[in-house]
């Protein structure tokens, strides 16, 4: 959403408005979730790549990727969740805030 400023310039630029605190809070905390998944995404592949240059470790590299492809399916779970918590309080900001990789 644009307005144009009241200098006269006719320069636009964005307005946001605040919602509540309880907007911020859910999505501090959504945001917070999803670095957390991000976080256990690399762990997992980083330790499963790893064991991956050992025959005898092969088999628990290979579920850490799979864990690692479930943390992958959970980042637009995360997202969805937001969504869903934000439209049940009647907020329709995000979709306005969908830049937001959470």
């Amino acid at each position: 959403m644009s307005t144009t400023t009241r200098d006269g310039t006719g320069t636009a630029s964005p307005l946001r408005l605040a919602v509540g605190p309880t907007e911020v809070v859910i999505n501090d905390r959504y945001e917070t979730l999803s670095i957390v998944n991000d976080v256990l995404i690399a762990l997992f592949f980083l330790v499963g790549s790893i064991f991956f240059f050992s025959e005898d470790t092969q088999t628990i590299g290979t579920w850490l990727f799979l864990l690692g492809s479930l943390e992958f399916l959970a980042r637009p779970a995360i997202r969805l969740a937001r969504r869903i918590h934000l439209r049940r309080l009647g907020s329709d900001t995000h979709t306005e805030q969908s830049s937001y990789d959470y």
